[in-house]
C-alpha cells in the first residue's frame, strides 16, 4: 500500500513520529504537503467534509479509504503493517499505551514553551513559560525518564517496535530544546543515549536522518531551543 501522511510542511511536529516508523518500515509513502499545491490538498481534505469522519488537525493518514488521524491512533494501525507492533492483542495495546504515554509528554514539552494559550505568540507568555519551564526541567522530564527507563529495562532484547522510535525522538527533541537540563539529566540514565543511539543506528533511519526528508528542528515546532528556559 502507498500511504498518504499529511502534515504541516515545515515543522517536524507530532508527525515526525509517523515518518519515524514509515521509514524505518521502508514503506512507500508521500509526504503531501510538502509537495507542490500539496498544502491546499491538506486543507481542502480537511474542510471538504470528506470523508464523513474529518481529522480535527493533521497528523492523518489516508490508507485507501480510511483517513486515519491522531499520533497514537496512526500507530496504532500502522504498527502490525510494518512490523513495528507485538502480534498479540496484549503486546499491541501495551505499546499503544505506552505512545499514549509519550503523547503526554509531548504536549507538556509543548506547553513549557506556551504556558497560557496556544494561539498567544511565545513573546507574549514569557514570563509564564520560564516559571512552567523550571517546573518541567526539576520535576517532569525526569519522572517521564524514570518512568521510560524502567520500561526499557524490563524489555531489553525485545522487538522493536514504533514507541522504541517515537521515544527516540523525544529524546532527540528535548536534547535541542533542554540541552543543559538533559545533559544533566542522562549521566545517571545511561539508557538515554543508549536507546537514542541504537534506533539512530538502524540503517534506514540513518539514511532518513542524513536526508533532506527530516527537517530540522526549529522554532516553530514542539521542541524549540529557547535559552531563557534551559536555565
Amino acid at each position: 500500500m502507498r500511504y498518504e501522511l499529511y502534515y504541516w510542511p515545515s515543522i517536524q511536529g507530532r508527525g515526525e513520529f509517523v515518518r519515524l516508523a514509515l521509514e524505518d518500515a521502508g514503506a512507500a509513502y508521500v509526504d503531501v504537503a510538502r509537495r507542490p499545491r500539496g498544502m491546499a490538498a491538506m486543507l481542502r481534505l480537511m474542510e471538504s467534509g470528506t470523508p464523513k469522519q474529518p481529522p480535527f488537525a493533521p497528523p492523518f493518514l489516508k490508507a485507501g479509504r480510511l483517513v486515519i488521524a491522531q499520533t497514537a491512533n496512526i500507530l496504532l494501525f500502522l504498527g502490525p503493517r510494518l512490523g513495528l507492533a507485538p502480534r498479540s492483542e496484549a503486546g499491541r495495546l501495551w505499546v499503544h499505551q505506552l505512545q499514549l504515554t509519550i503523547a503526554d509528554w509531548v504536549t507538556e514539552a509543548h506547553d513549557v514553551h506556551h504556558p497560557v494559550g496556544a494561539g498567544l505568540y511565545y513573546e507574549d507568555q514569557k514570563r509564564e513559560a520560564k516559571r512552567r519551564a523550571r517546573e518541567f526541567r526539576a520535576s517532569r522530564m525526569a519522572k517521564f525518564l524514570d518512568y521510560f527507563g524502567e520500561v526499557v529495562a524490563r524489555h531489553r532484547g525485545a522487538r522493536v517496535t514504533y514507541a522504541d522510535l517515537s521515544l527516540f525522538q523525544m529524546i532527540a527533541g528535548l536534547r535541542y530544546a533542554f540541552p543543559r537540563a538533559m545533559a544533566r539529566l542522562e549521566r545517571r540514565r545511561a539508557w538515554v543515549a543508549a536507546l537514542h543511539d541504537r534506533m539512530a543506528g538502524r540503517p534506514r533511519i540513518r539514511a532518513y536522518l542524513a536526508s533532506p526528508r527530516r527537517i530540522p528542528f526549529n522554532e516553530h515546532g514542539i521542541f524549540r531551543h529557547y535559552p531563557e528556559l534551559d536555565d
